[in-house]
């Protein structure tokens, strides 16, 4: 199977479109730029999506749906926002066999709809805040489509609060920034950069964006994750207003934030290697398989009771198991397909084992001998949850080493042209648009945010020698 995945080494978007497709993640649709999330990629963004969830409800955050179909006049009604997403957008003009009255566009986004409802919904100061994530698609016109990463629809969540003041807007989009990269690290193994983006960066109509920033295998960053701060630009073009304790009416501040399914391109692109998917234990749709060695005939019979004494042991432990007891496929074939599949544990249990009552157990992270070990099969539960932990540590481990040592502080422009050619280059940055054009144009890398750990002080501007107060993270980006 990891004959037909291009060496990372030899192309790298190969690489990466043969690990979806072969390890059976998602596939192309018959529409332009679209995809098919197959079962087992659906499966890992529903674990996304649940521990995302819980942390949105654990901060006081409400589900509810909104529709698809977004009047035209209202995408027109925030200027910035209409200018920045036009090129994007996806228009129905007929329905049922007749021309529309008023066009209406297929959801990009959901601030200038849900913005209308909070006008009606929104009275009074007791009425606030208003806190609420949809899961929901959303379609955007790309010309350049990559499965996961950036397609015609994909699916995400978008966060929409209302608030009476710009201190508690700006203290929820800082909050969920901070879910955010808590997700990113202690459930993706990813590690993160939290950053404001650069005016010229942030989303259309907001008054500040921020992200959070990886690096992938190939070096380029990524944006995983967003958080706006919109002030009153969508409360003003949408009537969102409330009487304040002085009997006054006020226009709400609110704040918008969302993460998609480009979030399993980051954890293929960080963990993946030529093999294939390697997934962090927490996210797997499979934390453990269990493949039986045949012995003899007379041996099956005791070897198949093992395997699924195991199973259910781990099962009954809250670990995600699968026991793959197929006799069309021999277990050389099936260790490769899991690796194939990233899952993160392999158990193997052939007449020996039962003899001796143990298991071999096998790190997807670790190749060949270095990632085998013994383990008997009283306590193997409590055994395999502390491998899966420990696993879980040390993927997070080796991406932020590699990130970190793939980092690079440029003290001139040419070495500054030359770090981002191989990774991340902090550098001191004016804040001129002039100078992020001129970056761009030189080696195509763009502003990826401004880290929100600032160093303090000032120095000159990497590009112009101007001074500057704050470092910005440069690289070239998907």
């Amino acid at each position: 199977m990891a004959e037909k995945i291009t060496p990372r080494s030899q192309d790298y978007s190969r690489w990466y479109t043969d690990v979806v497709q072969q390890a059976q993640l998602a596939d192309y649709a018959p529409v332009r730029g679209c995809m098919v999330i197959r079962p087992y990629g659906y499966a890992l963004w529903e674990n996304i999506k649940a521990a995302l969830d819980r942390r949105f409800k654990e901060t006081g955050h409400e589900n509810a749906y909104f529709p698809l179909f977004i009047p035209m006049s209202f995408i027109q009604k925030e200027k910035e926002h209409v200018e920045g997403f036009s090129p994007e957008l996806a228009v129905v003009t007929h329905g049922g066999g007749k021309e529309l009255e008023e066009p209406l566009v297929v959801r990009p986004t959901s601030e200038t709809i849900i913005g209308h409802m909070y006008a009606q919904w929104i009275q009074s100061y007791r009425d606030l805040p208003v806190l609420i994530n949809q899961w929901a698609n959303v379609v955007r016109w790309e010309l350049r489509t990559r499965l996961f990463l950036r397609t015609m629809e994909f699916l995400w969540q978008e966060g929409h609060t209302a608030h009476a003041t710009y201190e508690e807007a700006q203290e929820e989009t800082l909050r969920m920034l901070d879910v955010y990269a808590d997700f990113a690290i202690n459930e993706a193994a990813v590690p993160v950069i939290k950053g404001r983006k650069s005016e010229s960066e942030k989303f259309a109509g907001a008054l500040a964006s921020y992200s959070i920033e990886a690096m992938m295998g190939d070096k380029r960053a990524l944006q995983a994750g967003t958080s706006h701060n919109l002030g009153q630009n969508f409360a003003k073009a949408f009537n969102i207003r409330y009487l304040d304790r002085n009997n006054e009416l006020q226009y709400c501040w609110t704040s918008s934030w969302g993460m998609s399914t480009r979030m399993i391109g980051c954890i293929i692109m960080v963990h993946g290697d030529d093999q294939g998917l390697i997934l962090p234990p927490q996210l797997a749709p499979i934390q453990v398989v269990i493949v039986p060695i045949p012995g003899s005939d007379a041996e099956r019979g005791a070897i198949l009771g093992a395997c699924d004494t195991v199973r259910r042991a781990l099962s009954d432990h809250g670990v995600r198991v699968k026991l793959d007891d197929r006799d069309e496929y021999s277990p050389g074939w099936k260790f490769n397909e899991w690796e194939l599949r990233g899952v993160p544990l392999r158990i193997e249990i052939g007449p020996r084992d039962v003899t001796k009552e143990q298991v071999v157990v096998a790190r997807r992270d670790k190749p060949g001998r270095e990632g085998k070990t013994f383990m008997p099969m009283v306590g193997l539960p409590q055994a395999v949850a502390e491998l899966l932990s420990q696993m879980q540590q040390d993927m997070l481990r080796r991406a932020t080493e590699f990130r970190d040592a793939n980092t690079f502080e440029p003290q001139d422009y040419e070495s500054f042209k030359e770090a981002v050619a191989n990774g991340f280059a902090r550098a001191w940055w004016c804040g001129a648009v002039a100078c992020e054009e001129r970056i761009k144009e030189d080696t195509k890398a763009t502003t990826r945010n401004i880290p929100l750990e600032q160093p303090g002080g000032s120095a000159p501007c990497i590009v112009c020698g101007a001074p500057a107060h704050e470092v910005a993270i440069f690289a070239r980006a998907y």
